[in-house]
């Protein structure tokens, strides 16, 4: 069974920091490139960064120098770090396989704010 369990959200001042966990199972997580998610009440689900089986990166625009994006193959575990936090950031956070129809996890809540 394929699953998606996200941590590590929670609330955060602007400027500050949080670093986010996703563990995987029922996938062949060493060769998928993996991505991290976020929707914010109202909007659409966004990608925010990605990483390959080899461990290249992309991100969006507004999160580049702000978000890192890992991975740990072995413990099948996804990470995003996210530094000087704005209350823009402020969603539901997912990690998922790019390009699978997998069923998506519940999602961590990041919420910036003062």
């Amino acid at each position: 069974q394929v699953q998606f369990v996200e941590s590590g959200g929670g609330l955060v001042q602007p400027g500050g920091s949080l670093g986010l966990s996703c563990a995987a199972s029922g996938i062949n997580f060493s060769i998928l490139t993996m991505g991290w998610y976020r929707q914010a009440p109202g909007k659409q689900r966004e990608l925010v960064a990605t990483i390959t089986s080899g461990g290249s990166t992309n991100y969006a625009d507004s999160q580049k120098g702000r978000f890192t994006i890992s991975r740990d193959i072995v413990k099948k575990t996804v990470y995003l770090q996210m530094n000087s936090l704005k209350p823009e950031d402020t969603a539901v956070y997912y990690c998922h396989p790019i390009g699978t129809r997998d069923s998506w996890g519940q999602g961590t809540q990041v919420t910036v704010s003062s």
